[in-house]
């Protein structure tokens, strides 16, 4: 490294200072101008992952604002991510709907990777659903199994809380159950209710974009790992810094490497989202009404 480079860097409290909650404020004001309306607290804020976004079509009365629209957002560059932010109201209650987010393999930090979650905190969301495509390490998941996770492991060696404590923020949050256990016990009954079989384990977050090798396969089923994606876990993190309850569903899209002897691809992380979305959103979409 260049002996300036580290010098050069954007240092994390610079990076709070956009991407914290004066940032995160601002970008929820310039929402409301947009939306054109007052908007309610949302029931919940709804981040969809990669392939998921058809939850999004279901938003009724829907104001639909890009990405690009919102200070601080960048633009969505993932295929499978519509990359637009949605308000309106989902089985009758107001909420804010992400089509898309921002990964750190993209070149953002984990500060922009998880402020949707303080822009949705700032207009008054307390609860939020993360979603993900993910890989399957749990052998006896198949494609299109939905997943409920109950904890993460964060392999993703990026810290979106460092910095200057933010005013809305605990600085040193409890992780002990990132997962809300009453809204985790709320998803397991609707699916009961909707003959939906959803299975529960552990993420883990890795940064990507690469797949993982078989022998990291390997060693993240020694760790505990059930799946294993590039995403959700800043989002969570920064979640229960600002106090939020957080559910989150993974859709197993394939075999971790090494499992099957078969490559892998998007392709494939997107045709399988594809069939189990219905379920998906379904199961969403029961949650928020009880909620």
């Amino acid at each position: 490294m260049h002996p300036s480079a580290a010098h050069d860097a954007p240092r994390d409290d610079a990076l709070l200072a956009q991407y914290g909650a004066e940032g995160a404020a601002a970008a929820a004001d310039r929402i409301r101008e947009l939306a054109g309306r007052p908007l309610p607290a949302p029931t919940a804020a709804i981040v969809l992952g990669s392939g998921l976004g058809g939850l999004a079509t279901q938003v009724e009365d829907a104001v639909r604002i890009p990405f690009h629209d919102v200070p601080g957002f960048p633009t969505a560059t993932v295929a499978g991510h519509a990359g637009a932010l949605l308000v309106g109201t989902l089985a009758g209650r107001p909420v804010l709907c992400l089509a898309g987010r921002f990964h750190m393999y993209e070149g953002h930090a984990a500060q922009v990777a998880a402020f949707p979650v303080r822009v949705a905190h700032a207009l008054g969301a307390r609860t939020l659903v993360v979603s993900n495509a993910a890989g399957g390490i749990r052998r006896t998941f198949t494609p299109g199994t939905l997943m409920r996770i109950e904890d993460h492991i964060n392999l993703m060696f990026r810290a979106p809380l460092a910095g200057p404590v933010q005013p809305t923020d605990v600085r040193f949050p409890d992780m002990s159950r990132p997962y809300d256990a009453t809204l985790a016990a709320l998803a397991d009954d609707v699916a009961r209710a909707l003959g939906i079989r959803l299975e529960v384990g552990t993420y883990c977050g890795l940064t990507g974009p690469t797949y993982e090798t078989p022998a990291e396969v390997r060693m993240l089923e020694k760790l505990g790992a059930d799946a294993v994606g590039m995403s959700t876990v800043p989002e969570v993190v920064v979640a229960r810094a600002l106090g939020m309850r957080v559910l989150g569903v993974s859709c197993i899209t394939n075999a971790a490497a090494g499992y099957t002897g078969q490559p892998l691809s998007h392709d494939e992380v997107i045709e399988s989202t594809r069939d189990a979305a219905g379920r998906f959103e379904a199961l969403v979409a029961g949650i928020v009404a009880r909620l």
